[in-house]
């Protein structure tokens, strides 16, 4: 028998292991009663930590007290960048007044041409300073990956603690995982040319988080 008959025969007999069916049902089983693995302890307060470390990963930061007042900050971060006035919505931040704040947008799916992407994300992990979002027809994951600049507005009560308390709560809320979960820990970056850190080499070269602070 040669190696890719050997290969193929032991796939085959892994397929003929039971029904596809039980099999997913005992897996789903397993995962939903083990035990979480060790986690770290986190001193302090989790909204204070996920800034401290998104700024670490180059993210920006600001706190505002309600959804108000978002359109105004998001116009001065654009102004103070030389940004254009342009961005793309997602349909979860798509009906915050950005008209009046002197913001032409469109929501949906980006294109080439959007400068900017704003979203909201799902939670924050104050862990790692990253943000999970969760692709839907409400929350296309290019409005956050095409444009250079990604602004996402963070809920401060959607501030946990692990990535598995982010996982916990998806389960909680959602039963099972959308087409796509994306984890943002900062801009994009690469370090393959000459070691020497390049950001927005696949993604957004800016993020900027906005802190929701009013109580849901």
């Amino acid at each position: 028998m040669s190696a890719r008959d050997e290969i193929l025969a032991r796939v085959r007999a892994g397929l003929a292991k039971g029904d596809a069916g039980a099999r997913r049902t005992a897996a789903l089983a397993y995962l939903r009663t083990a035990s979480p693995g060790p986690q770290p302890t986190l001193a302090g307060d989790l909204l204070t930590r996920f800034c401290a470390k998104a700024g670490s990963l180059a993210s920006t930061v600001e706190r505002v007290a309600d959804y108000a007042a978002v359109p105004a900050r998001v116009a001065a971060y654009l102004a103070a960048h030389d940004l254009p006035a342009r961005a793309v919505t997602a349909l979860d931040v798509a009906g915050l007044d950005w008209a009046a704040a002197g913001i032409v947008s469109h929501s949906g799916s980006a294109v080439d041409a959007d400068p900017v992407g704003i979203t909201g994300c799902f939670c924050a992990i104050a862990e790692t300073g990253t943000l999970l979002l969760l692709s839907g027809p409400a929350t296309p994951a290019s409005a956050s990956l095409l444009p250079e600049t990604h602004i996402a507005l963070v809920p401060a009560a959607r501030v946990v603690a692990t990535m598995e308390d982010a996982f916990a709560l998806l389960h909680r809320e959602r039963g099972q995982l959308p087409r796509a979960a994306n984890f943002v820990s900062g801009p994009s970056r690469t370090g393959d040319i000459e070691q020497t850190i390049v950001l927005g080499a696949h993604g957004p070269c800016r993020v900027h988080l906005i802190i929701i602070e009013e109580e849901s």
